[in-house]
């Protein structure tokens, strides 16, 4: 497994301070957070830097520019039903998602994080999915040919690895995997395990962070069981990214991010070793 970090950590970073700090040896990449053109909300933001730039800076320093992390949404309801296919933008969303593809596969970016998100009020679910899951279709089929892959993250109304599974499966494409957050999936009533185990191999991506009583903490020292989700995932031989997350955008009151970030990742690599060496068989013996 590969260990990154989330810029919602880091929000008034440059991407000099980001791409610095990722090169200091506990992280394997970044996963870029973007608001899109035109945002101010992070300074690092990777749509305020042209493309090639931004991939020599990441080659250069030897870390990853892992994942493109957009808040691409396909839930937006089709209104009338039939005559709103004509008379409204119903594919704003699948050309916001096909804008950030472009964006990932100029800067050397190999996914591209979206979300399903929500049924609204009065919704029939099972149109609202199908909504969902015919614009997810037409994003991952514009990946074909860009060396991008897309990364569908549990939320909203798909909030568990198992709603993960069934829209990967409904999709069917070889381009399209999860990204899951175990902290969502757990306030819905699902184990990591489980959501883990559900969604298999089409996991190239998963979330770590911690909370007490709601409030984000550093990871291991809250109640979301951040060392057996390691655990779990070192002794399934996961070999894709683990990506810290730290809200400081959203919580600005949060403790410096560098000593948090750095703590997570020494925990990660720490839970990560001891879980392989007893699945080795050789702990048992010590």
């Amino acid at each position: 497994m590969k260990l990154a970090f989330s810029t919602l950590a880091c929000p008034d970073w440059t991407l000099e301070q980001v791409v610095a700090f990722a090169s200091s040896g506990e992280f394997d990449g970044v996963e870029l957070r973007t608001f899109g053109h035109g945002s101010t909300q992070i300074a690092c933001d990777p749509a305020h830097t042209a493309p090639a730039k931004l991939l020599s800076q990441f080659e250069s320093a030897g870390v990853a520019a892992c994942c493109l992390a957009t808040g691409c949404r396909f839930d937006e309801p089709i209104f009338p039903p039939v005559v709103g296919r004509v008379v409204t933008d119903i594919d704003r969303s699948v050309r916001e998602a096909k804008s950030m593809i472009h964006l990932a596969a100029a800067s050397g970016m190999p996914y591209v994080r979206v979300f399903g998100f929500e049924f609204r009020k009065g919704d029939n679910p099972k149109f609202a999915e199908r909504r969902v899951i015919e614009r997810l279709t037409m994003v991952v089929d514009a990946a074909r040919n860009t060396g991008v892959k897309v990364v569908i993250e549990n939320g909203g109304s798909f909030a568990t690895g198992a709603d993960l599974r069934r829209l990967l499966d409904e999709v069917d494409h070889p381009l399209l995997g999860a990204s899951y957050n175990p902290a969502v999936a757990m306030n819905a009533g699902e184990s990591m395990i489980d959501g883990v185990n559900a969604i298999g191999d089409r996991l190239w991506l998963t979330r770590l962070k911690d909370t007490r009583n709601g409030t984000p903490t550093q990871i291991g020292e809250g109640d979301l069981g951040c060392e057996a989700f390691v655990c779990h995932l070192a002794e399934r031989r996961f070999s894709g990214w683990i990506i810290v997350d730290w809200d400081k955008l959203w919580m600005p009151e949060l403790a410096d991010s560098g000593s948090v970030l750095s703590s997570a990742a020494s925990s990660a690599r720490r839970w990560a070793a001891s879980s392989a060496w007893r699945y080795r068989g050789v702990g048992a013996a010590h």
